[in-house]
């Protein structure tokens, strides 16, 4: 991590393949990693840069924990205001925009999202 001064805040650049040590984000908890840094540095007031410089590919669960359950913990607003992502190609772009969508609804509200689920399970027969 580097830590710089913007205008008004510390500014905190995380380079996602440097964190996990891969090219890949696939597992939950190499995302648990970077979600770590994001939060620490949301804690103590920075901005935060994440750069997924590098990496060649993201899952859902990876973003999930990287990024998804910062929602559990911050407002949308704080969120936009202080995380940038940057170098990220634009089929994980895509992949991204779901799991923060997901994301909201979910730590919105919960309920509305379990029975939603149950909804879909049911009529795919699970």
């Amino acid at each position: 991590m580097i830590y710089f001064n913007t205008m008004d805040k510390l500014e905190t650049n995380i380079n996602v393949a440097n964190v996990i040590g891969d090219v890949y984000g696939v597992e939950a908890e190499e995302g648990q990693k970077v979600f770590a840094l994001v939060k620490k540095a949301f804690l103590e007031k920075r901005k935060v840069v994440l750069s997924f410089l590098n990496m060649e590919m993201q899952t859902t669960a990876f973003l999930n924990t990287a990024i998804g359950q910062l929602y559990k913990d911050f407002s949308e607003e704080e969120i936009k205001e202080n995380l940038r992502v940057e170098n990220i190609s634009e089929s994980d772009k895509v992949l991204l925009k779901r799991v923060v969508d997901t994301a909201k609804l979910f730590y919105h509200d919960k309920d509305t999202f379990r029975r939603l689920k149950q909804s879909i399970d049911e009529i795919l027969g699970h």
